[in-house]
């Protein structure tokens, strides 16, 4: 008897286990990227459950672009985009990075879950960035697939006047490879993975090659982030479990990628967790931090922006530094952040 009132007892004051009168409300939004599945995976898990959160998802959006519009219209409260973030808050937004949802924290370069994918006939040959010259090359304008198409592009020692990029959202990408309107494009998985199965003759010309740095972050707007400390760690909290079964559990990963990107096909998700769980890494540190001046300084120098902010004021580390802290069993599975790259709450990151 006293053994199973002490169960009791455990059960009911056991972290992150609350009645359902306690459950904070949390709207989130994702895109249909594999590398975005962290997110319903805590909710079909009970992840977010356990944690405190009541969290629904909006339906997954096309690009970051998207994510942010609808951000910023109140449709969801934290969302996760990488590269957009950038031109918004130029725009005027006032966002704050909170933790990743797809990058690396312990090295500089990451893009295992990026492809340029070619068409047959097209002239461009695999592994010769060069032969990109005079091709029509299919993008998402100020997304991770436009910072990866230019890196490319250079890279190859051209410039981006030596090509045609096409903006082109990811889901349209095989279709216009199929119809022959582009020569080739750059995208995250599943859109390379679906266009080798389902485009005859397509070739994949490179595969990730660290040409950049992943920007992948679970982004809010600072008055939501300035008021709901507790509730993002246990957000984070939750996200990071999430990662952790999705990189013990791959294969089941992807059964629930299928459930949140329209048309996914088992085998592609399959194949495209392979990736992605090379990158499915919540924490941060100045690695991060140098990823998105990183991306700002390429597309100044490019040209595609005029102007650039203090990355600084635009991340707030300090509630997955705690998660790391108290629940370091959640990292147990990754490598160790090196210590040049370690920060602390009032990091600095200076170019």
């Amino acid at each position: 008897m006293i053994r199973a009132l002490l169960l009791l007892c455990v059960s009911l004051c056991a972290p992150g286990l609350v009645s359902a009168q306690a459950m904070v409300k949390v709207k989130a939004g994702m895109v249909t990227g594999i590398d975005q599945v962290g997110l319903p995976i805590a909710l079909e898990r009970g992840f977010f459950e356990k944690w405190g959160l009541d969290v629904t998802i909006a339906r997954p959006y096309a690009t970051g672009v998207d994510a942010l519009n609808a951000l910023q219209a109140g449709e969801s409260e934290v969302v996760q985009v990488g590269v957009p973030m950038i031109g918004a808050v130029l725009r005027g937004m006032d966002l704050v990075a909170l933790g990743n949802y797809s990058g690396n924290a312990t090295k500089l370069g990451s893009d295992a879950t990026m492809a340029l994918i070619a068409g047959a006939g097209s002239g461009i040959v695999k592994g010769d960035l060069k032969s990109l010259k005079g091709k029509k090359i299919a993008a998402s304008f100020g997304t991770i697939n436009h910072l990866y198409a230019l890196a490319l592009i250079e890279k190859g020692g051209l410039t981006p006047a030596d090509v045609t990029l096409v903006n082109t959202p990811p889901p349209d990408m095989t279709v216009a490879l199929l119809a022959k309107g582009i020569d080739a494009f750059s995208g995250w998985d599943p859109w390379p993975i679906v266009a080798l199965k389902d485009v005859p003759g397509a070739v994949e010309i490179i595969r990730g090659g660290d040409v950049i740095s992943y920007l992948g972050f679970n982004v809010a707007l600072r008055p939501w982030v300035e008021k709901n400390g507790a509730t993002i760690e246990k957000f984070l909290a939750a996200v990071s479990e999430a990662d952790q079964w999705m990189r013990a559990n791959p294969k089941l990963a992807a059964q629930v990628a299928t459930r949140w990107i329209p048309g996914l096909k088992i085998e592609v998700a399959e194949a495209a967790m392979q990736f992605n769980i090379q990158q499915a890494d919540r924490r941060l540190s100045a690695n991060n931090y140098r990823a998105m001046w990183s991306a700002e300084d390429r597309l100044v120098r490019l040209g595609f922006l005029k102007s650039t902010f203090d990355v600084n004021k635009h991340i707030e580390p300090k509630h997955i530094l705690k998660v790391m802290k108290d629940h370091p069993n959640l990292f147990s599975d990754l490598p160790p952040i090196p210590a040049s790259a370690a920060i602390g709450p009032g990091y600095v990151f200076k170019p």
